[in-house]
């Protein structure tokens, strides 16, 4: 799939691939179709969120006969543009979300929890991920997707990681398959964990991949559970921006003098990066309008749905049920692993 970025022709299903028709333009069309259609899901079912939808249509695309011609031809440089170009601002419009103040409010005990939690499945899942042998980064982005933040967090770190296209998508297409049945499951657990609104309402935030995700199963117990899901997933998502600074700094370290495709050198903390932290600082100031917050979410929902789309639409199903059985072991097992190191935190902090 690294074939994909570059500027020679190549051959791309049946049929070469010309100069005339690498144009991102058809594919960057495509993503916006995508995510508008994903979108009328949304709107239609909500409790599917619009970022899952987006995620589900691409590989749809992929696969569907006659239109898998045209994604995996003509719209694939524009498709793989959205999903590198758009999920990095997407990123940046992320920090406005995060009210540090707010975070800060739930006590440093909380805070303590939600690290070792994101601590305890990123390393778990990193190591088994490749004691089962999988191929390329499908380790690092699975854990950084279940421990941070599902999809923004695997595209996050891919950006600076250069991993493969198809890793990527592989590791979305897990993150978010597991998130969706937490929508279904969790709610189904409250009773019998003997968990209150606001603790059930933590535990989906520290343990709920998805921001959307994280929503759509907290609202099911309440205001108060879902207040309290937010805080500390935002929270969550804070801890991005230190990880993907030092997955550059070891890939810097392992590749000193390589420079990556487009001729540049790996930087220590990726521009997207300081711009997610730049954001969530102008958001703590309390100078942006709510208005503007709100403009800022949507666009960031937009971007990150159509990058989902164009990620989507790399996932190739064979390639994937080649590695699907180790893939869904290590899935299911970090699943376990963050649910249960964050309700034990939960269960020590309330």
């Amino acid at each position: 799939m690294a074939l994909l970025h570059r500027s020679t022709p190549r051959t791309g299903g049946d049929r070469p691939v010309s100069r005339e028709t690498s144009a991102p333009w058809p594919g960057l069309a495509t993503t916006v179709l995508g995510a508008a259609i994903a979108w009328a899901v949304h709107w239609v079912v909500p409790a599917v969120p619009w970022l899952t939808a987006s995620v589900v249509l691409g590989i749809a695309a992929a696969h569907l006969p006659r239109i898998r011609t045209f994604v995996r031809g003509a719209a694939r440089p524009g498709l793989s543009l959205a999903g590198r170009r758009l999920m990095r601002i997407g990123i940046v419009l992320l920090g406005l979300g995060l009210g540090l103040d707010q975070v800060m409010g739930l006590g440093w005990a909380t805070v303590a929890m939600v690290v070792a939690v994101v601590a305890a499945t990123f390393l778990g899942t990193l190591w088994l991920g490749r004691r089962l042998g999988l191929r390329g980064d499908q380790p690092l982005l699975i854990a950084t997707g279940y421990s941070i933040c599902g999809a923004s967090a695997i595209g996050a770190v891919s950006e600076v990681s250069g991993s493969d296209e198809e890793d990527v998508a592989a590791s979305v297409a897990l993150v978010t398959l597991c998130g969706t049945l937490a929508i279904a499951v969790l709610p189904l657990l409250q009773g019998p964990l003997g968990l209150t609104d606001p603790e059930f309402g933590r535990w989906v935030g520290a343990s709920v991949h998805d921001v959307g995700q994280v929503v759509a199963t907290a609202q099911t117990a309440g205001p108060d559970a879902l207040g309290d899901a937010v805080l500390v997933k935002l929270m969550r998502v804070a801890l991005l921006a230190p990880l993907v600074a030092a997955v550059a700094f070891s890939v810097r370290a392992r590749r000193r003098g390589v420079r990556t495709a487009s001729g540049r050198r790996p930087t220590p903390v990726p521009l997207f990066v300081a711009g997610f932290l730049a954001a969530a600082a102008l958001r703590a100031t309390g100078v942006i309008p709510d208005a503007a917050l709100e403009w800022a979410h949507a666009a960031q929902e937009a971007l990150l749905a159509a990058a989902l789309f164009g990620l989507g639409s790399a996932v190739h199903l064979p390639t994937l049920a080649r590695t699907g059985g180790r893939a869904a072991v290590l899935g299911l097992s970090s699943w376990v692993v963050v649910a249960g190191v964050s309700y034990a935190g939960v269960l020590l902090t309330m």
